[in-house]
């Protein structure tokens, strides 16, 4: 099983790459796992004290877990990956019933900052885009898909987001074999990974 690491900023266009890479590539052949399925089960606390949650630290990801499941998934086991909701800021009880593939990609912002996951990715990529960029993307998406309003999206963003994507995600593009700038001049590099997963296939 060739596993391939996609990290970056939120809103960098981490899912627009995975997206252009599975394209083209056999049904079924690839499956992808994100990290954002992994945030720890927050149960035990209240709706008020999980939105206070630092979810952009790498402590909010349930990384034994993950890693727990790559490493069934390699060995030819299923596994049932938890379902996260966005909305209540917790697990739904839900899970995903996962099938091992020849190529798994695993996706999140912070997916670098685990040592010993970071160890079992074959190639590690890491998505650039510019900060307004990422910020714009954010607010669209959280606004819309996520039931946010603007100013606790702002809030969060200058709070958490900003100070932690300096902090931890900014400093593990030194452990990518490969840096992809998310913008119409990705082909190439994009090109060169599917043609590494063609010949692994």
């Amino acid at each position: 099983m060739l596993i391939i690491g996609i990290a970056g900023g939120t809103g960098c266009g981490k899912t627009t790459v995975v997206n252009k890479i599975i394209n083209e590539l056999p049904d079924g052949e690839v499956g992808v796992i994100s990290q954002d399925s992994y945030y720890k089960d927050n149960s035990n606390l209240s709706y008020d004290e999980r939105i206070k949650i630092n979810f952009d630290h790498p402590r909010s990801i349930d990384f034994d877990l993950l890693v727990e499941h790559l490493k069934s998934l390699k060995n030819g086991d299923p596994v049932h990956q938890p379902v996260y909701s966005f909305v209540k800021h917790n697990r739904t009880g839900d899970t995903i019933f996962t099938h091992p593939r020849k190529v798994m990609i695993v996706e999140g912002i912070l997916i670098f900052t685990n040592p010993e996951l970071r160890e079992m990715f074959d190639i590690k990529i890491f998505v650039h885009a510019d900060t307004d960029e990422r910020l714009i993307r954010r607010l669209k998406r959280d606004i819309s898909e996520r039931g946010r309003d603007l100013d606790e999206v702002l809030a969060r963003y200058q709070n958490t987001l900003k100070p932690m994507h300096e902090q931890f995600i900014e400093p593990t593009k030194e452990y990518a074999d490969m840096i992809i700038p998310n913008n119409r001049h990705n082909n190439v590099a994009i090109d060169i990974v599917r043609s590494i997963i063609t010949q692994k296939l």
